[in-house]
């Protein structure tokens, strides 16, 4: 909560926020703080201090570090309580540091409100200026589509330096009158959210994925009587979803066994979520069909959403009532999108950025002087006019036979295994694609039980040639499913997960490729020097 008071404090002055990831290396954070021209710094974590201090003297334009927690304000030799308003001097000198005016000064909608930089995975981050009027056209616009109001409540547990969790989680339900509740922690949200329940919830596909695999996990080692009803369940309510969706007429028997098993299994699953839940509005990455699927046809109202922080972030979004799924439904009131000859969406609109600060040339390659905005993904309209992202141009792998391979449906049939957690596909210039994969280690820890693999490490386990012959055979699968040129055909199995705090993944946990691929380097190389040994032999 500290972070929005923060956030609201400086906004209504008139200051401009700059959202910094606490997981940000030395380098970038002191870039930031330089590039922005930051005045005041605010620390949520004691823990942070030391790396502050290493550099602050080196930045004379950054005044104060005031340090957040549940007992006060703390910059210098002076603590705020925050049960107090502190000496009229102390407010004073808070106020002044954040560069704005008055409280009484008025604050207009073309006025910047915040500097979001990127994550910075092609080259140094670049600073996106939002302004008041971008943010909240956005917000009013996702209350519009979602009829969001004063009893509507959320649980707030990603990161809140993302716009898709600052707008969609934030501001769109203060403007609205709505409730936001913090998350303990990430693995407490499940937990949580029984507690809470919430009616909307805001996701990023992981955390979707990772509670989908728990109840798969729950079915399977439960009594096979009730794993029997479960999947008869499923599989009665799956032909009832697919009639609605092809608006076919729904028989009145299939309708009333539906009724029934809704009661007695759908609504078990919704509780999990807290039994209130209307809207769950999943974003920042594809979601897997069969997971969304299977979500809509337990009866949660799942949709996708697709934006960037360029955009504030939403550009698109489905509606509860008329999803399809495999979309990311159509664009937000007042904002355009059109498709280019090459593929590339292209969108204009009052949440559209300024630009990128001190960096014309790089504003100028993706905003044309039409207003027009490239956003280097791929996409399509769909009959519907509902929008399908097809890819990202920048990680289209061009094998060396001049194949273009988009990786991220090949990775997301991948994880579609209970035994893999995560993986990731190479094969850019190469003449075939390999992956580096993460087990679910539970998942690998049963099986060796169950099959008398006894090893004295997790890693000497991965080794073992019955756990690599069940990855294969789960690869096999997924390879089905893919054009000949798509097939992974090598894989290398990672002991330790890709994490935010190791840098591999973006706070909004998706794959931060070229990361990724210069820290293993040498596996990725040790995979395709084997098989040209295997082609020699």
């Amino acid at each position: 909560p500290q972070w929005i008071v923060a956030d609201l404090a400086v906004l209504s002055l008139g200051g401009v926020v700059v959202p910094i990831y606490h997981t940000l290396p030395p380098d970038q954070l002191r870039y930031v703080i330089d590039d922005s021209g930051m005045r005041m710094l605010f620390v949520g974590h004691a823990n942070l201090f030391p790396t502050v201090h290493g550099f602050r003297d080196e930045i004379p334009g950054l005044e104060e570090v005031i340090f957040l927690d549940d007992w006060g304000i703390r910059f210098g030799d002076t603590e705020l309580d925050t049960e107090s308003s502190g000496e009229p001097a102390e407010r004073g000198r808070a106020a002044a540091t954040t560069g704005a005016g008055s409280s009484g000064d008025a604050v207009a909608a073309s006025d910047v409100a915040t500097i979001v930089y990127t994550s910075g995975t092609t080259g140094e981050p670049k600073g996106v200026v939002l302004t008041h009027g971008n943010i909240v056209s956005n917000a009013r616009a996702l209350i519009e589509r979602f009829g969001i109001g004063s009893g509507d409540s959320t649980v707030s547990y990603l990161p809140l330096a993302h716009m898709f969790e600052r707008t969609c989680g934030h501001y769109v339900f203060l403007l609205s009158g709505g409730t936001v509740a913090y998350a303990e922690a990430l693995t407490t949200v499940i937990k949580d959210m029984a507690e809470i329940r919430p009616t909307v919830l805001i996701a990023v596909p992981r955390i979707l994925e990772k509670a989908y695999e728990a109840v798969l996990s729950k079915i399977e080692s439960g009594p096979w009587l009730g794993r029997g009803i479960i999947r008869r369940a499923f599989a009665l309510l799956n032909e009832r979803a697919n009639r609605r969706y092809r608006g076919e007429r729904v028989p009145i028997w299939l309708d009333a066994r539906c009724r029934m098993y809704d009661a007695l299994v759908a609504s078990r699953f919704r509780r999990v979520g807290g039994g209130q839940l209307r809207i769950i509005v999943s974003g920042g990455a594809p979601l897997d069909r069969r997971i969304g699927k299977t979500l809509r046809v337990l009866g949660f109202g799942v949709v996708e959403g697709y934006g960037l922080t360029e955009t504030s972030p939403v550009v698109c979004c489905g509606d509860v009532k008329d999803h399809r799924l495999g979309t990311v439904g159509k664009p937000l009131r007042g904002v355009e999108v059109k498709v280019a000859g090459d593929g590339e969406i292209l969108v204009r609109g009052p949440n559209l950025m300024k630009g990128y600060l001190n960096k014309p040339a790089e504003t100028a390659a993706v905003l044309g002087d039409d207003g027009w905005f490239h956003t280097g993904d791929l996409g399509e309209f769909d009959e519907g006019g509902n929008l399908v992202i097809t890819g990202r141009s920048k990680d289209i792998i061009v094998t060396s036979y001049g194949k273009n391979v988009a990786p991220v449906p090949i990775e997301a049939r991948l994880v579609r295994s209970p035994y893999i957690d995560q993986a990731i596909v190479f094969g850019d210039n190469r003449k075939s694609i390999v992956a580096l994969i993460v087990p679910n280690r539970e998942r690998i820890k049963h099986f060796a039980r169950d099959h008398g693999i006894a090893c004295d490490s997790y890693e000497t386990l991965l080794e073992h040639y019955a756990i690599r012959e069940v990855l294969s055979d789960e690869l096999k699968r997924a390879n089905a499913e893919s054009a000949s040129y798509e097939r992974v055909t090598s894989f290398a199995l990672l002991p330790d997960p890709f994490t935010a705090e190791g840098g591999t993944l973006t706070p909004t946990l998706k794959l931060r490729r070229k990361r990724i691929a210069e820290t293993c380097t040498d596996m990725i190389e040790a995979l395709y020097d084997r098989q040209e040994g295997s082609r020699a032999h």
